[in-house]
């Protein structure tokens, strides 16, 4: 563990205006999930210090798109057309936020996915999610 990122993890491949403020942000890439982490500090906070649940819910659902991307034989868009989050504990300033994307089923037209979104060592949450496969047309001849 490097300045407390562990090992594996890089500066995160996408950048978005959503996700600059967050900055920085990390991925880490196996063969079935784009796994994304960060060090929770003041920017990520609510009122009361904890890591606020848009944050969570912003970034699992960036890295369950991603893994479902990446399942995809074809250049694909999706759209995220359904998403929930259960809140199970807080994750507070200071821990290692882990978003562990399982793609269930990555598809021509939806795609299917769950995350667990882990601080330290210690599931926070839970998600799932429904994506829409957005192709773009060929320009007219």
């Amino acid at each position: 563990m490097s300045d407390g990122i562990p090992a594996g993890f890089a500066p995160h491949f996408r950048k978005s205006g959503l996700t600059d403020p967050w900055e920085p942000l990390y991925s880490r890439r196996t063969a079935d999930a784009v796994i994304i982490g960060l060090r929770a500090g003041p920017a990520h906070a609510n009122g009361r210090g904890f890591v606020h649940g848009g944050l969570v819910t912003a970034l699992a659902d960036n890295a369950m798109g991603l893994s479902c991307n990446f399942r995809l034989d074809e250049a694909t868009g999706l759209v995220t057309v359904g998403l929930s989050v259960d809140f199970i504990a807080t994750a507070r300033q200071g821990q290692w936020l882990e978003i562990r994307p399982v793609v269930l089923k990555a598809g021509r037209t939806l795609s299917f996915c769950t995350a667990t979104i882990h601080a330290d060592d210690t599931l926070c949450a839970r998600a799932n999610a429904t994506f829409q496969a957005v192709r773009s047309n060929p320009a007219p001849a």
